[in-house]
């Protein structure tokens, strides 16, 4: 048990220190989203689907904004740029916003 948490307060210690400041704002809108997803399922399973598309339209809006935030991160993280050539995080940032307002048309249609 002692290992894990010496391990743990490395990675928390190394996150902290070398990981940018928008990366971390990033990251905290995965965590946002995924507790998020996970509050709808456990609700889900507790008290049932009586609106279901409501259910799934909401469930499919969290998963595809956490899909879309990942990408979004790997755009910005300065340590993929040989992957993302030519793809500044401005336009990164502008794919995310232009992708989630697709997104949430299509679940609003969904919803009915």
């Amino acid at each position: 048990m002692t290992n894990l948490k010496v391990v743990l307060k490395k990675f928390y210690g190394e996150y902290v220190n070398s990981t940018p400041k928008k990366l971390k704002i990033i990251d905290a809108y995965l965590l946002y989203v995924f507790l998020t997803g996970v509050v709808q399922f456990v609700y889900c399973c507790l008290v049932g689907t009586f609106p279901f598309n409501s259910f799934l339209s909401g469930f499919i809006s969290t998963v595809s904004s956490f899909v879309l935030a990942v990408c979004l991160r790997l755009q910005v993280n300065p340590q993929n740029k040989n992957q993302f050539y030519g793809i500044s995080p401005e336009r990164g940032f502008a794919d995310f916003i232009f992708a989630h307002i697709v997104l949430h048309i299509v679940v609003m249609n969904f919803i009915g």
